[in-house]
């Protein structure tokens, strides 16, 4: 680990005012800096900033015009904790407790997991080429082990995978992130906060320098409150996903009337289905019309030499969570 300077800000005001890599679990940023991947000369350690509670949202308003309304996370909340918070929904709560071990959710924060770097091994190497680490340096995952990467958003230069579960069920449930800078403060939608590959693999977010993440935002917590996370991995404990879907479904009279769903393990950032929830709308809650709709979720997919198996899988997946959601979903 290299030399650094740090710092401990009371306020969000000293927070954002100037450059720091900010530190919170560390759960992240400290292995990647024992690793040498990430070199930060400045780190603020912002465990006393007041960014923790949860509760119901005191309003606000997002840069899509929507007003501020639903359940409030702050970003320093400790993923334990809001994983055993009863009012937290149960696509959120299940992504968090299928996250990493016990021992690291009482240390990693909502902030830090939403902003968490992929876990490719190739990035995490420094003697390998990785475009998202060293820009122009070249993708070793394209012609190497790549059976955990991505099948969709990929492009020629990255083809890594998002590594959170939290982003994915909050992606599904049209979650909002409030971020605060020496500009001042915004809020956006967490879907379009986080970017595509594209030919700037090292740009994997919206966030501005200096930002800090201050909440998170659900809304509509009577749409939440039924939703699920089913979680595929290689072993059953401490493990990223291959695949995942989070997934929130309104059926009445046995016909599917709304739907929400995203999911992980296979995307470059946590892969909403829009395609997947206009197939879904109107249709019966069926076993077959989920199927149906399920073959519209690898539209687009791009398999590599050793990761052709996610896109059955993420079909399969799929189905499982909404056959989970419909029988309690009907009314």
């Amino acid at each position: 680990m290299r030399q650094f300077d740090i710092t401990a800000p009371t306020t969000i005001d000293d927070a954002v005012d100037g450059r720091h890599t900010f530190l919170a679990g560390g759960t992240t940023l400290v292995d990647l800096m024992k690793l040498d991947v990430l070199t930060p000369p400045r780190v603020a350690d912002i465990n006393a900033l007041p960014l923790r509670g949860i509760g119901a949202d005191e309003g606000g308003h997002s840069d899509n015009g929507n007003a501020g309304h639903g359940l409030r996370i702050g970003a320093l909340e400790r993923m334990s904790d809001v994983a055993e918070h009863p009012d937290v929904p149960p696509a959120v709560r299940r992504a968090l407790t299928l996250s990493a071990s016990q021992q690291l959710r009482n240390m990693a924060t909502i902030g830090g997991n939403l902003l968490q770097r992929t876990r490719c091994g190739y990035f995490r190497d420094t003697t390998m080429p990785c475009n998202k680490r060293t820009p122009g340096s070249g993708c070793s995952a394209l012609g190497g082990n790549n059976r955990g990467h991505a099948v969709l958003g990929t492009s020629d230069h990255c083809v890594a995978t998002h590594a959170s579960d939290l982003a994915v069920a909050l992606v599904a449930l049209d979650a909002e992130v409030r971020l605060v800078g020496s500009d001042g403060a915004r809020t956006t939608p967490l879907a379009d906060f986080y970017r595509t590959p594209g030919d700037t693999p090292e740009i994997e977010t919206g966030l501005r320098d200096g930002e800090l993440t201050t909440d998170v935002v659900v809304p509509h917590p009577e749409r939440a409150a039924h939703s699920t996370y089913v979680k595929v991995r290689d072993r059953q404990s401490y493990e990223f996903a291959l695949c995942s879907v989070a997934a929130s479904l309104d059926v009445r009279d046995g016909v599917v009337v709304d739907a929400r769903i995203a999911a992980g393990g296979v995307g470059t950032i946590p892969w909403r289905l829009p395609g997947v929830e206009a197939a879904l709308r109107g249709e019966p809650a069926t076993e077959s019309a989920f199927a149906a709709a399920a073959e519209v979720a690898t539209h687009g997919a791009t398999p590599l030499t050793h990761n052709g198996f996610k896109v059955p899988l993420l079909r399969r997946t799929l189905v499982r969570a909404l056959l989970e959601l419909a029988e309690g979903s009907t009314r």
